[in-house]
C-alpha cells in the first residue's frame, strides 16, 4: 500500500453510505447483520474491490460491503476470495 494517501473523513463517509444501503456481502453474496460490531466475525466491513495494494482507488466506486471473517480476511489483497459465492439459486 505504498504511496496511497487515504482520507479518513472520506473513508468514514463512504462506510456510512454503504451501511445505510445495507447490501449483501460483495464477496460471498450472503446477508450481513449490520447490528453486529467489531470484532464479531460476521460484522460489516468495507472491502476494496480492487485492493489498494494492487493499484485500486480509495473511492466509493471501488468499495463494497463484506463480512469481517471469513470473507474479507480470506480475500486480503487479492482480486478475489477463495470463497464460493452464494447465488441463492439453490434455496
Amino acid at each position: 500500500m505504498t504511496g496511497v494517501k487515504r482520507n479518513s473523513a472520506q473513508r468514514d463517509k463512504d462506510r456510512a453510505r454503504i451501511a445505510r444501503a445495507k447490501p449483501n456481502c460483495g464477496i460471498c453474496g450472503g446477508p450481513i447483520d449490520y447490528s453486529l460490531r467489531w470484532p464479531d466475525p460476521g460484522c460489516f466491513v468495507v472491502d476494496h474491490i480492487v485492493p489498494l495494494a494492487r493499484g485500486g482507488a480509495d473511492n466509493l466506486s471501488n468499495k463494497q460491503a463484506a463480512h469481517n471473517i471469513p470473507c474479507n480476511s480470506k480475500k486480503r489483497a487479492r482480486d478475489y476470495a477463495p470463497i464460493i459465492r452464494r447465488s441463492g439459486a439453490l434455496k
